[in-house]
């Protein structure tokens, strides 16, 4: 729970605090101070009389009643406190910087559970164990530097660790982005990152709060949770990205399918984030570079230029210019040419030899004067242009206070957002901390930005939560599942059936033991087949598949054949056909759901792991993003005079494998490989389904 006295306390009492701030207790003391804190601020330390300034108090039996106690002290004397403070002293807010609790041992799992308990049974606050502490614009509860600057508007930041805390917030001061809160939850025994953001939902108010989340995620306790106040938040007006960290495997498990093998925890993520439309990011520097372009980036603004938004780029230095070009390409923007009569008119205004055919180049004696023409253009003539990059920096030569009061200035007037790109942080540091006092952001790198802008691009908004069932049989579903009396790889015929059942098209086929039966199916359907063994879930391991039969004499040779191999039961055959080979398979995370996986076939999906992940259950709009974020998905559309694939049916299929699983929770493992793409047909011809009752 979150409360008034954990945000807003009227008296703070610090137990360990200190005069050595080089030590927790002391630090959290100064921090406290330095911060302004308004409210009675209260030290209990034994050995002291008096603590940075402050009379303290020798013993928490001297103490008054308080609203919100932070513990700087060693493990074993935190459950006693809380229980004294709660009791006596009517705290009702904790915040436990002290380690040595669950991350540490069992004994301490057991102290960390007395507190839990003392807190939810006096309906306190508790933030930690083993945290940095919390920051916000009441008091800097935290014993860590730096202190960014806090502004009602900055950014909500929630991290699940204080060391990588610390090390993101040494990375946004740098470029200037600034915070409404920063909370190290620690181990998160009550108020995990959900719970944060729950409370943030909850108590939303878009007029006072802010609209930008970032996350450090080492752990999702509550997918379910973390999903509908993520997509809550999101579609009030908030932007949120997030890291998640831990997300390889040490080594790669033995797997039954192809799903298995490639379907992970972080695949559950990816998909969840994407369903949340939460932006991902794998490092401090893309989180609080994602960060700095929110603040750039009104949210109107962002919708309307980034699904492929032009950009106008201003520098006096050519080479990082071409480089930003060549990253906002590559993430899927538009760096249009400037030509034409109004381009000619900007090019006259500048020093010979200038180039406006965008990247505008100034040249390195272009002036501040020449850098707001070249905006203003921009902002006012170029209406193809939705956003402006701004590279300014300087080899020592000159100071630059002018040229970013020029940029500081337009910045302010303009209504399409400015992006500075200022390098030179270290030769013209006073100049750019000038510039970031004013409220601005810096991006000193501008791959990184165009980096992060193409994250921004790529993450969909939210997805609906509403299950697609139309033309899903879901009681012959549950009929078929109901009946299944044995765990493991269900047989050939009730694979199909659920797949009829679902709505997604099979190639027509036909399993037996006897050779009669298979080669009348043959004949019925006409040569070429392809014959399968049934039984070894590998068939292709144990040379089990055979393509392109085209008579009874080769049909009846390879059923022979395939019945020797070990745990044969029987064979299928199957109509024969050609086309683009698809996939897409599924696989049942704990406390996710089922992830569902689609790609290109054959190598794109066993060897390049080219494939998009979703949480189930799946809207077409999720099903049409994932396909479109394949990297091979130029060869979907169609290239060198190759047709390019049904991408409404094959979305249609994701979608209806999406709500099979929905209502079939007991299927845990599944792939459909190949899929076919003939023509505007896409059929399954190969699946395997594992169930687990």
């Amino acid at each position: 729970m979150i409360n008034k006295q954990l945000l807003q306390p009227e008296s703070i009492v610090v137990i360990g605090g200190s005069n050595n701030v080089h030590k927790p207790g002391g630090a959290v003391v100064r921090n406290l101070l330095s911060g302004g804190y308004e409210g009675t601020l209260r030290i209990v330390n034994p050995k002291e009389d008096e603590v940075q300034g402050i009379k303290a108090f020798h013993d928490a039996k001297e103490l008054p009643p308080t609203d919100l106690a932070i513990l700087v002290v060693a493990a074993k004397f935190c459950p006693d406190y809380v229980e004294y403070l709660t009791k006596e002293k009517n705290v009702r807010a904790f915040i436990i910087i002290s380690a040595g609790f669950s991350e540490e041992t069992h004994e301490g799992a057991l102290l960390e559970q007395r507190i839990l308990d003392t807190c939810d049974q006096y309906g306190c606050a508790l933030i930690g164990p083993n945290c940095i502490g919390l920051l916000n614009r009441w008091h800097h509860s935290v014993f860590t530097k730096p202190i960014p600057h806090l502004n009602p508007k900055g950014a909500d930041f929630i991290s699940g660790s204080g060391a990588t805390a610390v090390f993101i917030l040494e990375s946004a001061v740098s470029k200037g982005l600034q915070f409404n809160s920063v909370w190290s939850i620690g181990n998160g025994k009550q108020n995990g990152i959900e719970t944060v953001l729950e409370y943030m939902d909850e108590h939303f108010d878009a007029e006072r709060d802010s609209l930008v989340k970032l996350l450090y995620i080492e752990n999702i306790a509550d997918p379910d949770k973390l999903l509908y106040h993520a997509t809550s938040l999101i579609k009030k007006g908030c932007r949120i990205a997030a890291i998640k960290a831990g997300s390889s495997q040490a080594g790669s498990r033995a797997a039954s399918s192809h799903t298995g093998a490639i379907a992970s925890s972080d695949s559950a993520v990816e998909a969840l984030f994407r369903k949340a439309g939460i932006v991902r990011c794998f490092s401090r520097e893309e989180l609080t570079t994602v960060g700095c372009i929110f603040m750039t980036l009104p949210k109107s603004s962002m919708q309307r230029g980034l699904g492929g938004g032009s950009f106008a780029i201003i520098t006096h230095a050519g080479g990082p210019g071409v480089m930003l070009t060549d990253a906002l390409s590559k993430g899927g923007m538009q760096v249009p040419p400037l030509s034409g009569p109004v381009a000619d008119e900007l090019k006259a205004q500048l020093y010979p030899g200038s180039s406006v055919a965008n990247p505008i180049d100034i040249l390195a004696t272009g002036t501040p004067e020449h850098l707001a023409i070249a905006i203003d253009y921009c902002e006012k003539r170029f209406d193809q242009i939705d956003a402006i990059m701004v590279i300014f920096g300087t080899p020592g030569l000159v100071q630059l206070y002018s040229a970013y009061d020029v940029l500081h200035k337009k910045i302010l007037e303009c209504k399409k957002p400015i992006f500075p790109v200022l390098p030179s942080v270290n030769t013209a540091g006073p100049e750019v901390q000038e510039f970031l006092k004013h409220g601005h952001v810096n991006f000193s790198d501008e791959v990184t930005l165009a980096t992060a802008l193409t994250q921004i691009m790529k993450t969909p908004a939210p997805a609906e939560q509403n299950v697609v069932v139309n033309g899903v049989d879901v009681p012959q579903i549950r009929r078929i599942i109901d009946g299944i009396e044995e765990n493991g790889y269900i047989v050939p015929e009730k694979v199909n059936a659920l797949l009829l059942a679902a709505g997604i098209p099979t190639v027509p086929e036909f399993v037996s033991d006897n050779k009669d039966e298979i080669v009348a199916f043959a004949e019925r359907v006409g040569y070429p087949v392809v014959v399968k063994v049934v039984g070894p879930v590998h068939k292709s391991d144990v040379g089990g598949v055979t393509l392109n039969i085209h008579s009874q004499q080769v049909l009846l040779a390879e059923f022979d054949r395939m019945m020797q191999i070990p745990d044969a039961t029987a064979v299928m055959v199957q109509k024969m056909i050609k086309g683009t080979e698809l996939f897409i398979g599924a696989k049942y995370e704990p406390r996710f759901g089922h992830v569902v996986l689609c790609g290109l076939g054959g190598i794109f999906v066993e060897v390049l792991k080219d494939v998009s992940s979703g949480l189930a259950p799946l809207s077409y709009e999720e099903a049409y993003s994932m396909i479109r974020s394949l990297r091979g998905y130029k060869i979907l559309k169609g290239m060198r005079g190759q047709r390019g694939i049904n991408e409404r049916k094959y979305a249609d299929i994701i979608v209806r494998l999406s709500t099979l699983l929905r209502f079939a929770t007991e299927i845990k493992e599944m792939d459909i490989n190949p899929l076919l793409a003939c023509g505007d047909d896409i059929i399954a011809v190969d699946a395997r389904i594992l169930v687990e009752k």
